[in-house]
């Protein structure tokens, strides 16, 4: 792929590393592609970051036709730049837009427009623990057009955003408040895609978790409001009575990057694992039994958030001890040492950046 390159000549002041929040903070460029009905990908560039020019009428906002990824860079100690499994967010996103019409982006073109952005802007990856540089592609439909229809344009746009900690817990166990009210996804849906819509409808139980002081939402199927299918910003895994069992992928479940790792790992070191269906009811007995030993989500910006407190009909249960189950930690151990590059990767899963 040919990407032209237009370096800023008014480079913005780094922020205080320290005090980063996630999301808030865009690096110096950004990368972008369009896509033309009979001409294809085309027209790969970095150019400085700035705003978007798109009509009004352009069928993203119009019609939320969307998709996007998530993924990070890291500094190794030894000075290398690591991602972490880009492929695989190559091939999620594909599976995306698939499910919304969109065109399919070569996986090369992917993991190389975010190599070589991230190379021009590495002076944005912070050097302190637990930071690294979120990276943000995502696809955009832009013909303007007030029908419901398929676009016959788009744009393939990557930003990157140093960040600190997702929760300002940090690791510190995490409270969950399932929500048996609304619902996030069905099967036959989009919950499985990475698309705004689904992020959209899950505000408003995300926002009645924070009036009712917890971090995040646990959400029950959309059908029979009766199995467990993810929290808002990860996969889910609990462990009842030393196995771990973590909701199967249905079609109402994104299928995780993080959460695919983890299972390889677990599998790895010979601990019983199950993908399977996981009812509210049978979360509130192993919860008011001990059987629950621990709970903890899954995903790109915290990785491992280990939970200390689920909220289930009324009635609040601590997980554990309330603290940071031995295995949620050896998790998030093994995981970010991979990333960071301080431990061997036998899976094959980082990619350097030169």
């Amino acid at each position: 792929m040919n990407i032209s390159v237009t370096l800023t000549t008014n480079p913005k002041p780094k922020p205080e590393w320290g005090k980063l929040s996630f999301g808030t903070t865009f690096t110096d460029h950004m990368f972008i592609m369009d896509y033309a009905e009979g001409k294809g990908w085309h027209d790969a560039r970095i150019i400085p970051y700035a705003p978007l020019a798109l009509d009004p009428a352009s069928v993203v906002f119009q019609y939320a036709v969307e998709v996007f990824e998530g993924l990070k860079a890291y500094y190794s100690a030894d000075g290398r730049i690591l991602l972490f499994r880009p492929d695989a967010n190559a091939r999620r996103l594909n599976s995306s837009s698939t499910r919304l019409c969109i065109p399919i982006l070569p996986e090369e073109f992917f993991v190389e427009s975010i190599k070589q952005l991230v190379a021009i802007d590495k002076d944005w990856i912070p050097q302190l623990p637990d930071m690294s540089l979120y990276i943000r592609p995502f696809i955009i439909a832009t013909e303007p057009h007030l029908g419901v229809s398929i676009s016959d344009s788009y744009q393939f746009i990557v930003i990157l955003s140093p960040v600190g900690a997702y929760y300002p817990e940090g690791l510190n166990p995490v409270k969950i408040f399932v929500e048996d009210e609304y619902v996030r996804a069905v099967r036959g849906g989009t919950g499985f895609t990475k698309c705004g819509g689904n992020y959209a409808a899950s505000l408003i139980g995300q926002y009645k978790a924070y009036d009712l002081g917890y971090s995040q939402v646990l959400w029950l199927d959309g059908v029979e409001r009766k199995y467990i299918d993810e929290v808002g910003a990860m996969n889910v895994m609990f462990k009842i009575n030393g196995e771990v069992v973590t909701p199967e992928l249905t079609g109402s479940i994104l299928p995780g990057i993080t959460r695919d790792s983890v299972l390889t790992l677990l599998k790895s070191w010979g601990l019983a694992v199950s993908e399977r269906l996981i009812s509210v009811d049978e979360l509130t007995e192993a919860a008011r039994t001990g059987a629950l030993e621990e709970a903890f989500g899954t995903g790109t910006a915290a990785v491992i958030s280990p939970i200390g407190e689920l909220a289930i009909k009324g009635e609040r249960f601590t997980v554990g001890d309330g603290g940071i189950g031995k295995l949620s930690q050896r998790l998030y151990d093994k995981l970010t040492s991979i990333q960071w590059g301080k431990a061997a990767d036998e899976f094959g899963w980082t990619q350097e950046i030169k």
